[in-house]
């Protein structure tokens, strides 16, 4: 087996890792303005407390994985992908930091401020990944340099959004399935 189809295979299960173990995270996320009392929304945060954080090495760990088999393929995606990959980042931080700062305070309008934050941020990723990965199985733009040559919004196609919004409809499965079995 050659080299290159070995660390394919290794960043594929990565990420493959990431969406399987970080996915019921989201969908837990996803879920969580559903709820009807401030109990059901702490039971399932403290459902996925000991895990969340855990479950992101994954996905660092197949962006590096990318960068040190594939570079040209990692700076492609990286360039083209920027501000979706930035929103999706920004979106990690959020619900990282909601998830840490919801019982800091006993305010009513501090939790509903941090469970807001937690299940937008956590749609948001679960969109934008799937988005990202239907641009990817699509096929994204690219000039004879293998520089990304569209724009943000031509990545927002309709088979994309799709394919995001079924990845967040997977996730929000997941979650629930999670919740049954955890609690």
């Amino acid at each position: 087996m050659d080299l290159n189809v070995i660390w394919f295979l290794l960043v594929g299960v990565l990420l493959t890792g990431y969406a399987m173990l970080d996915g019921f995270d989201l969908g837990v996320g996803a879920l969580h303005l559903l709820t009807r009392t401030d109990e059901e929304r702490r039971i399932m945060i403290n459902a996925i407390g000991p895990v969340w954080d855990g479950n992101e090495v994954w996905l660092v760990t197949g962006g590096g994985a990318l960068f040190a088999a594939f570079p040209m393929v990692y700076a492609t995606v990286f360039s083209g992908f920027y501000l979706a990959l930035v929103l999706l980042l920004v979106g990690l931080i959020f619900r990282a930091v909601a998830i840490e700062f919801r019982s800091k305070q006993e305010y009513a309008w501090w939790r509903q401020m941090w469970d807001v934050s937690f299940s937008v941020s956590s749609i948001l990723s679960s969109l934008l990944l799937g988005a990202a990965l239907g641009n990817i199985a699509w096929g994204v733009p690219l000039d004879a340099h293998y520089e990304f040559a569209g724009t943000f919004l031509g990545l927002l196609r309709p088979y994309p959004l799709l394919v995001g919004v079924t990845t967040l409809a997977l996730f929000m499965m997941h979650g629930s399935i999670y919740m049954v079995l955890k609690t």
